[in-house]
């Protein structure tokens, strides 16, 4: 069980609580935060997060190659989760990048926004 983060703050369930997810939403949940969270920004775990925001200093030939191994780092202590795949695309001054997934059997993808 965890709580559901929306734009790195707590989400209201409407009964004056955080919103609760289990399962694969939990799964999402921890993959976007480790994905987004930049890699070395928390003393005490160093290993936590991911070099996505390193993309920019890349070429975007390599974009797609740099992102699939920055996402294997981030997410290694996931057991069940199991990276196969990422694409990365040029949206204004933003980059999303999907991450392709494979979790118990299943084919996921989880799309996060890099902001400049």
């Amino acid at each position: 069980m965890s709580l559901l983060l929306k734009n790195r703050d707590y989400t209201a369930d409407g009964n004056g609580g955080v919103t609760v997810i289990k399962d694969g939403d939990e799964l999402i949940g921890e993959v976007l935060f480790r994905l987004t969270a930049r890699r070395g920004s928390f003393p005490f775990l160093p290993e936590l997060g991911s070099r996505m925001h390193q993309l920019r200093r890349e070429k975007p030939s390599a974009w797609d190659s740099l992102a699939r191994q920055y996402a294997v780092e981030a997410l290694a202590d996931l057991p069940d989760a199991v990276v196969t795949g990422a694409q990365v695309s040029q949206e204004g001054d933003r980059l999303a990048v999907a991450v392709e997934l494979l979790w118990q059997g299943d084919s996921l993808w989880v799309t996060v926004q890099l902001e400049e």
